[in-house]
């Protein structure tokens, strides 16, 4: 019996623990923090999880004191990968020309990649579109990327399952 209890404690824990996370991810965007990041958890190089920045805060393209990114100063935008088929934002705005570093965070248990481009590559999960692949639970990794066409751009998980689940998103390139 007490073997029985303790696996149900641990369950617990573990669920409440994947509820903390999707409140963090839901909260998140509101508060100011910026905290380091563990070694191996950033692809790309070090940096920061903060979700304080990312496709819904600071000014939009076309708004007043927006600013591109460049090849030299890429734009960044978080993504949320989980908990469980889904990318938060699943919708993202960009300039025409604009280079955006997308920082891919997973919350959940399921591994995720992130595959981003011309939206006939990524809805075929074409080879040689970039993709960051293996996101683990809590990992970040990033992939920088120059959307200098007109577009449809889409992003997506191709994760066995995962894409016809639903877990891809859309971007609209603007001016």
């Amino acid at each position: 019996m007490r073997r029985l209890s303790l696996g149900w404690l641990g369950l617990g824990f573990v669920v409440a623990g994947v509820a903390f996370l999707v409140l963090g991810a839901a909260v998140g965007p509101n508060m100011p923090w910026s905290g380091p990041v563990g070694p191996g958890m950033v692809g790309g190089g070090g940096g920061t999880i903060d979700p304080g920045v990312g496709a819904a805060n600071g000014p939009q393209p076309g708004e007043t004191g927006f600013v591109a990114g460049s090849v030299a100063s890429p734009r960044v935008i978080h993504v949320i990968a989980g908990p469980s088929y889904s990318f938060s934002p699943s919708s993202i705005t960009i300039a025409r020309g604009e280079t955006i570093t997308f920082e891919v965070s997973t919350m959940g248990p399921l591994v995720h990649e992130f595959m981003v481009g011309p939206a006939d590559a990524v809805a075929a999960d074409q080879e040689g579109t970039p993709e960051v692949a293996d996101i683990g639970m809590m990992a970040t990794k990033s992939l920088t990327s120059t959307f200098d066409g007109s577009g449809p751009y889409a992003f997506a998980c191709h994760a066995t399952g995962h894409y016809e689940a639903g877990m891809r998103g859309t971007i609209t390139v603007v001016g």
